[in-house]
């Protein structure tokens, strides 16, 4: 906290920075107390602040670790529940810092809008996401189905009246402040709402592409503190002083070879590479499926120049292990920029955690500033370069047409593959 005291002083106020002050009414956020359990603020007294704090987040670091062995062990449907906590959580804490300048002028309506405008928009993606991956349930069910085929409708009149509340909660003299609050709740909705979204949707596509992009990111946080703690001298960006040369690089070569072999090892596992389906007739989700090439053992020719060095001519690996290199990649270099950009929201308002919340660590957002831009990412990366097609969900959307507009489809269909060759002449069939 000092460190951001003393380069608020070097960096100096600019006249918007003084303006912004004034409009808001708010004087620079207090640091947070001290939130370290007694526990360990007994056992570690006799310590330095720096390696106190070293083991303070190393011990919280496996303790989170090991809470996300369990929900991945309790399977997709408890890692779809954590998200969505973990999504408003993180929704309050951004949320509760614009409150707590709002509120200095008791203006009606922010909190109770902002939390409506998050129930709209779960309400818009959650319900295309059911529409989408449990499409046969939603078709058995008349509710369901009704529903589903009226979403967007819905969701755009749900959309409407929260828009119209805030035009009418509008207070004469205050009307910028409101719309700083406005955009504020949106750019919230849009950074986090979205991004837990697409995380969802990559947890479908299989488990696999879930857990080794965020690991890939926890692990390069591990190691970067851990470089730059030890061997850290080089400053890399003014927003993040405590970040280092050191941090970043080593960070980076780390994350890599773990990536490397986290996909290995969970390659091999059928649980992890299946795509997460709902299955009708149990009503539940499974994750069993003939692995995809992606999930294969193949042999590559190494390059004649690493030949002489590693001694091979050839390695046996899976093609998801060359995935993760971009994955990892992405998570080591362009990943911590996620961070910083975190570490400028807060130097604006002054404050040194998004919360309290993990002892060592602050808020939830502190911990998954860098995840939500990885979520993009793989999000990206799956539709641009993995998926294709998918037929059960063509047969689906087949299924619900009417008796005429299926048999049209046939007809058009069979056509084509009769001039492809691969069925006999129109007249034969």
């Amino acid at each position: 906290w000092s460190e951001l005291q003393s380069e608020n002083k070097l960096d100096g106020e600019t006249a918007s920075d003084s303006e912004s002050k004034s409009e808001f009414g708010g004087s620079p956020a207090v640091p947070t107390s001290d939130d370290t359990p007694e526990v360990l603020n007994r056992a570690l007294s006799n310590l330095s602040s720096r390696w106190k704090n070293w083991w303070v987040r190393g011990i919280l670091t496996l303790a989170m670790i090991t809470f996300f062995f369990i929900i991945i062990y309790l399977g997709p449907m408890v890692l779809m529940t954590i998200v969505m906590c973990v999504q408003i959580k993180c929704f309050h804490e951004i949320i509760t810092i614009g409150y707590n300048v709002y509120h200095s002028y008791d203006l009606p309506w922010f909190r109770t809008l902002s939390w409506y405008f998050l129930l709209c928009v779960n309400y818009f993606f959650y319900g295309e996401t059911v529409t989408d991956y449990f499409f046969t349930l939603v078709q058995r069910e008349e509710p369901l189905r009704i529903l589903s085929k009226y979403h967007r409708f819905i969701s755009f009149a749900l959309y409407l009246t929260g828009f119209c509340m805030f035009v009418l909660s509008l207070v004469k003299k205050h009307y910028r402040l409101q719309f700083y609050m406005f955009g504020w709740t949106h750019v919230t909705l849009l950074i986090v709402v979205t991004q837990s979204h697409l995380i969802i949707h990559n947890l479908f596509e299989g488990m696999i592409w879930f857990i080794v992009p965020i690991s890939c990111v926890i692990c390069n946080d591990i190691m970067a503190y851990m470089f730059g703690f030890f061997f850290g001298r080089t400053p890399l960006i003014k927003l993040s002083p405590k970040k280092t040369w050191e941090g970043f690089i080593g960070g980076f070569f780390a994350t890599v070879l773990f990536g490397l072999l986290l996909s290995y090892v969970m390659s091999g596992y059928r649980c992890f590479t299946c795509p997460v389906e709902f299955n009708n007739d149990t009503n539940s989700f499974t994750v069993d499926c003939e692995p995809s090439e992606l999930f294969q053992l193949q042999e590559y020719n190494i390059p004649l120049v690493l030949q002489s060095v590693v001694g091979w001519k050839t390695v046996r690996m899976y093609p998801f292990q060359i995935h993760s290199i971009a994955l990892s990649t992405f998570a080591s270099l362009i990943g911590p920029f996620g961070g910083f950009f975190a570490s400028g929201f807060k130097r604006a308002f002054k404050i040194k955690d998004f919360a309290n919340t993990i002892p060592g660590h602050g808020g939830i957002m502190d911990r998954f500033d860098c995840q939500y831009l990885m979520a993009t990412f793989v999000n990206v990366y799956i539709a641009s370069f993995i998926r294709g097609p998918n037929p059960s969900k063509l047969i689906q959307q087949f299924l619900t047409l009417r008796p005429d507009q299926q048999l049209h489809i046939f007809n058009t269909l069979k056509a084509h593959l009769v001039d492809k060759g691969m069925l006999g002449s129109l007249e034969d069939a």
